[in-house]
C-alpha cells in the first residue's frame, strides 16, 4: 500500500509543481517589487530604473521600488541582490560596472555573478559620450587628441569610480590613440560634473543622460558620442570623428539571484520589455537605446561582454585602484 502511494505521489508530483508554478507567474506581482540599484540617485542607471519602475507599476497595477544601495563600485548594492529571496519580488538593474566588470578587479568578493545573478533583461544601452569643460580649446575629438599628446599625464578626467565602464572607456581611447591621462575617481558621477563645470577636471566619458543637461545648458561640451542621436545631431559619434575600433558600450540591465522559479523570470522578462515598448520614446529622450532581448538572448551577450573586457583589462594590465 505504501509502495504504491509513493507511485501515486510521484506520479501527481510534477503537475502540482507545475500548477505552482503556473499560479505563482499568474499571480505575480501580488505586492511591491523591489529594483535594488547599486548606485547613487541622479546617476545614469537610477534615471533608466525610474523610468522603468513607473511604468512596471503602471502596466502591472502593483509598485515597483527603487531601492538606492551605492558603495564599493556596484558591489554592495549586487551583494543585496544576491542574498535577496529568490521570490521573483527582488531584482537588480544595474551597470556594466556590477554585470561585466567588477568580477575581474575584486577576486575577493562573496559572491560570483555569473553563477549568483541570472540574466533578465539587458535593458539600454546608454549613449556614451566624449565630455570636456568649455576651458579645452579642441572642438573636434581629433584636436582633443593632438592636444592630449602635447600634454601628456596632464589632462586629468573624472569617473563614477575606479575599475567602471567610464574609467575603461578612457583607457580604451588611452590604448587606440596612444593618450596618457590623470585618472579623478569620485563616488558617483554627479560630483565629478561639478568639478568638470568648474574646471578642476578636463574631461569626462560617461553616458549622455546623466551628460545632456549641462551639455544642452552649454556648461559643457560632447566631442563624441558612441551612437548617433538626434539629441545632437551635430555631434559625430567615434567613428566618424575618426576612431573607428572604439567601442566601450555602457548598458543597464536588469538581473535576478538564482533560484528564483524560472516562470517568474519569464514574466518579469515579458514586463520588462513591455515596458521599455510602451516608453521608448522617453527612452530616447533620455539618449538609451532600448533593447527588445530575451533572457537567453541577454546571456549570451552578456558572456561575450565579459570575456571582451576581461581581454582587454588584461591586456592592458588594469587594476581596481588606478
Amino acid at each position: 500500500m505504501f509502495t504504491r502511494y509513493l507511485r501515486i505521489v510521484a506520479c501527481i508530483a510534477p503537475a502540482l509543481w507545475a500548477a505552482s508554478a503556473a499560479w505563482a507567474q499568474d499571480a505575480w506581482p501580488d505586492h511591491p517589487v523591489k529594483l535594488i540599484v547599486p548606485s547613487s540617485p541622479g546617476g545614469g542607471t537610477d534615471v533608466f530604473a525610474r523610468l522603468l519602475a513607473q511604468q512596471l507599476s503602471d502596466q502591472t497595477k502593483q509598485q515597483f521600488v527603487v531601492d538606492n544601495r551605492p558603495g564599493a563600485s556596484g558591489n554592495i548594492g549586487a551583494q543585496i541582490a544576491v542574498n535577496s529571496p529568490k521570490d521573483g519580488y527582488t531584482y537588480l538593474v544595474a551597470s556594466n560596472s556590477s554585470t561585466a566588470i567588477n568580477m575581474w578587479f575584486h577576486k575577493d568578493l562573496k559572491f560570483d555573478v555569473r553563477k549568483d545573478l541570472v540574466a533578465v533583461s539587458r535593458g539600454v544601452f546608454a549613449i556614451s559620450a566624449l565630455i570636456v569643460n568649455n576651458d579645452i580649446k579642441a572642438r573636434t575629438l581629433q584636436e582633443f587628441i593632438a592636444l592630449s599628446k602635447t600634454q601628456p599625464d596632464t589632462l586629468v578626467y573624472g569617473t563614477p569610480g575606479a575599475g567602471s565602464a567610464p574609467q575603461l572607456g578612457v583607457r580604451m581611447m588611452e590604448e587606440l590613440a596612444g593618450l596618457k591621462f590623470i585618472h579623478a575617481p569620485y563616488k558617483g558621477i554627479g560630483p565629478a560634473y561639478q568639478d568638470l563645470i568648474g574646471g578642476r577636471i578636463q574631461f569626462i566619458f560617461a553616458d549622455l543622460a546623466s551628460a545632456l543637461p549641462f551639455v544642452q545648458g552649454g556648461k559643457v561640451r560632447a566631442l563624441a558620442v558612441d551612437r548617433k542621436t538626434s539629441l545632437l545631431p551635430n555631434v559625430p559619434t567615434f567613428t566618424e570623428a575618426g576612431m573607428p575600433r572604439f567601442d566601450s558600450p555602457i548598458a543597464f540591465s536588469v538581473l535576478a539571484p538564482v533560484g528564483v522559479p524560472q516562470p517568474l523570470l519569464n514574466r518579469m522578462a515579458d514586463e520588462v520589455r513591455k515596458a521599455l515598448k510602451a516608453i521608448a520614446p522617453r527612452l530616447e529622450q533620455q539618449a538609451y537605446v532600448p533593447v527588445f532581448d530575451t533572457p537567453p538572448e541577454f546571456a549570451t551577450s552578456l558572456d561575450k561582454e565579459r570575456a571582451m573586457w576581461g581581454d582587454f583589462i588584461k591586456r592592458n594590465a588594469i587594476t581596481a585602484e588606478q
